[in-house]
């Protein structure tokens, strides 16, 4: 088979568009397909690192997983993290770039599609197919000019593009209608057909509808897919919902451990947390603002984008004292990389990595200072934690930490040691992102935090099923054939 390209755009965010590519991903790697996933420009606090040490949005890492393939900064060339409503850093080939403004952005793209199309077109030369994904609403005409995120990508490599909308919220054939009547007229042929995703209920019910769709547009729809109930897929960017069922149930109703993660503003990288989430002894809740942190066995500190800002919100609302409280009664507290750094005595930014440039007074749970610089460390790692429980994961900082906490490291990694605990074993720290991913390191920090002993399961068994839950979804309810006639 030639090589090709396929696109999918969404009618608004979270239609469906990463799902999509990973269905389509996994199921063409299952008909003998070499395939890799792309996305030009993401914006989104949740990202991965690659082999070479590049930084990438997690989306694109979960695709390459479901595609079969290592993630390579090649898969998204352009990664938005903000740090502020009105700015972000711009990571470009896997590095950052630079600090900016939504206007400064606009004047930057035209030099960026360059870059965007060139990663394709390497990616294109390795591999049979490229699945591409858009980014929100190719219908935001604010952002048409200049576009390098959704047809103004599709424009310039000419592809085809398959537009998905979520019938779950609703007004779904205003979403797709009217997304084609906000596109320039070569735009609309570019979009050959549309797929309706989450749809709950009887089927006959619906076709009407797309009947009339199809005679509105005169473009077909490629299938509905069903709302997929127990499926696992890391979000790209926002707060998970809880599944609508467990993925494992806890029948002898055992004791529960129940943990609390405060939602920061610039939370980053909260798929941390996912093995919490859908473990069946774990109570994992989420706080957010204006709310009390309830009571707890265990209260983690997510990573962070702004970690200073992050920092004086969580003062804001109170939750220090109760933070305090918590380790009072016996409580255990986990901090990961931008929320280890707030454990230490002081956090210093004279740079303005992160915002304005200062210093600030941390938590001072652990005796150590950390300072912001330009550049960071991404790596991948393995290791173990203090008790020998295998682990794996990645580092995405900014900070260096210094101090005698260090000396009573958290985990020990192929680089060397990592972390810190208190020497009363109730605050623990690591710039670790992925740490309860192994099953082995899951159940020995469930453990720590108050549980006896306890069975985990690695994260990848989980993401494994959801691949093929979805690439049996697509194969069964979409015309298949005429997408790899498509990509012909």
């Amino acid at each position: 088979m030639s090589r090709g390209t396929l696109m999918i755009q969404g009618t608004t965010s979270d239609a469906g568009k990463s799902t999509l590519v990973t269905a389509l991903g996994r199921a063409l790697v299952r008909r003998g397909l070499a395939v890799a996933p792309f996305k030009p420009q993401n914006m989104a606090l949740n990202s991965a690192v690659t082999p070479e040490g590049g930084e990438i949005g997690r989306a694109q890492a979960v695709q390459a997983a479901a595609c079969r393939v290592a993630p390579h900064t090649d898969m998204n060339p352009v990664l938005l993290k903000p740090c502020s409503d009105q700015g972000a850093q711009v990571i470009l080939d896997g590095q950052p770039l630079t600090l900016s403004n939504a206007g400064d952005y606009q004047r930057l793209k035209p030099e960026l599609l360059g870059r965007v199309v060139a990663a394709h077109e390497r990616l294109g030369a390795r591999y049979d197919v490229v699945l591409v994904e858009g980014a929100g609403s190719p219908a935001e005409i604010n952002l048409r000019e200049g576009d390098i995120a959704n047809m103004g990508f599709a424009e310039a490599v000419d592809c085809p593009v398959i537009l998905v909308a979520d019938i779950d919220r609703g007004g779904v054939f205003a979403h797709l209608v009217g997304t084609l009547a906000l596109l320039s007229e070569s735009e609309r042929r570019r979009v050959v057909g549309f797929v309706i995703n989450r749809f709950r209920g009887d089927i006959r019910l619906l076709e009407p509808g797309l009947e009339w769709l199809e005679r509105e547009t005169g473009k077909p729809v490629l299938g509905v897919l069903p709302y997929l109930k127990g499926l696992y897929l890391e979000a790209e960017d926002g707060l998970p919902e809880a599944p609508d069922m467990p993925i494992t149930g806890n029948p002898q109703g055992e004791p529960v451990l129940n943990v609390v993660v405060p939602v920061l503003p610039r939370i980053s990288n909260h798929t941390d947390f996912d093995p919490l989430r859908l473990h069946p002894r774990v109570n994992l809740v989420w706080v957010g603002p204006g709310e009390t942190l309830p009571p707890a066995d265990l209260i983690i500190l997510p990573g962070s984008k702004a970690v200073r800002a992050d920092l004086a919100w969580l003062h804001q609302q109170g939750w220090v004292k109760d933070i305090f409280r918590h380790l009072r009664y016996g409580g255990r507290l986990l901090g990961i990389c931008g929320g280890f750094q707030m454990l230490g005595q002081r956090l210093h930014d004279p740079e303005g990595v992160e915002g304005e440039p200062g210093s600030s007074a941390g938590l001072g749970l652990l005796e150590m200072e950390t300072t912001l610089a330009q550049g960071k460390q991404l790596r991948q790692v393995r290791g173990h934690l203090r008790d020998g429980a295998p682990l794996e994961g990645y580092e995405i900082h900014a900070g260096v930490s210094r101090g005698a906490a260090l000396a009573r490291p958290a985990t020990q990694l192929n680089h060397g040691p990592d972390g810190a605990l208190s020497e009363d074993g109730q605050v623990m720290g690591t710039y670790v992102h992925g740490l309860f991913d192994r099953g082995e390191a899951l159940s020995a920090l469930l453990v720590w935090a108050g549980l006896d002993a306890v069975e985990g399961r690695d994260l990848s068994d989980d993401r494994e099923a959801g691949f093929e839950q979805l690439a049996d979804a697509v194969e069964t309810h979409l015309d298949m054939e005429r997408i790899l006639e498509w990509l012909e």
